[in-house]
């Protein structure tokens, strides 16, 4: 899934992208909030984790914006404050959850998937499996499958293959790929890019005759069905 951070505390933001895409999801972050405003309003996220206290605009003007643009776009709000007329603000506000800090990882990827089951259900989220000719994934439970043959990846081929199963049929670049699935700078002297793209090939179509995962030669990777 494609996630929205919007956290001013560099440290916690840089917490909650490692951790979250060594889960599977793609994340953006954005250290204020205007600048989180315009990534929420014009993006394409499945979830926003929205802190309260925002430098440019704070965490409920931001809400405010979400919900004038998107309705039914997940927020889930993280502050330090505990009082419980800030939670109710914000749950009024239309705020899904609140998650007051410090709080465990694991309850904020409990919350993460509670609320992306619920959009799921209620038809307000964008499903949470991807699937292309026999090519299954589920990206909650990270479960890849090709016909009835489960894939066994590591979290780095399943964010790879989330990426581009996400925009199949879109040619990625090389920078593109290393930015997204390992947060970095592209360096033309590394290989690293190459050397994750033959080890997922060598999972997801070398035991089966039909290929969905092309290369572009000059350009970067594609997946896609070229079935006739």
């Amino acid at each position: 899934m494609r996630l929205l951070v919007i956290e001013d505390e560099v440290k916690l933001a840089q917490y909650l992208h490692k951790g979250l895409g060594e889960n599977g999801h793609v994340v953006d972050v954005a250290h204020d909030g205007i600048e989180g405003r315009r990534l929420a309003t014009g993006g394409d996220y499945d979830l926003v984790l929205l802190d309260v206290m925002l430098p440019g605009v704070d965490g409920f003007g931001v809400l405010q914006a979400i919900r004038a643009e998107k309705r039914s776009l997940p927020v889930l709000m993280l502050t330090a404050r505990d009082r419980v007329e800030d939670r109710v603000r914000g749950l009024e506000q239309g705020a899904d959850d609140y998650l007051v800090k410090p709080f465990a990882f694991s309850e904020l990827l409990a919350r993460v998937g509670a609320l992306l089951r619920r959009g799921q259900q209620a038809g307000a989220a964008p499903a949470t499996e991807l699937q292309l000719a026999d090519l299954r994934l589920d990206l909650l439970s990270r479960r890849a499958e090709r016909g009835s043959e489960r894939l066994d990846l590591t979290a780095k081929e399943f964010k790879l293959l989330a990426l581009l199963l996400r925009r199949r049929g879109q040619i990625l670049s090389r920078t593109t790929l290393a930015e997204q699935v390992w947060d970095m700078n592209f360096d033309s002297d590394t290989n690293i890019v190459e050397v994750a793209v033959r080890r997922l090939r060598a999972k997801l179509d070398d035991p089966f005759p039909h290929k969905l995962l092309h290369t572009v030669r000059g350009m970067g990777y594609v997946l896609e069905d070229r079935a006739p």
